[in-house]
């Protein structure tokens, strides 16, 4: 199984993807498998997100919990 990109990693690749598709220079067909996988990183960097999010809330409950 392939190891999941990291949040930056993935983050490049949207740029690349924004890059190319602005372009204008692509075959239909490409231009859309390319949306496609901007989606599908899009959605990913959205679910790391919200992981980011709780493990930042989780710890700062436990720094007020220690104060």
């Amino acid at each position: 199984m392939p190891k999941k990109p990291s949040f930056q990693q993935s983050m490049n690749r949207l740029e690349d993807i924004v890059t190319q598709l602005e372009k204008n220079e692509l075959e239909l067909e490409d231009a859309i498998q390319l949306f496609e996988e901007g989606l599908q990183l899009v959605n990913q960097c959205d679910q790391q997100l919200k992981g980011f999010e709780e493990k930042v809330n989780t710890l700062m409950k436990g720094e007020e919990a220690g104060e």
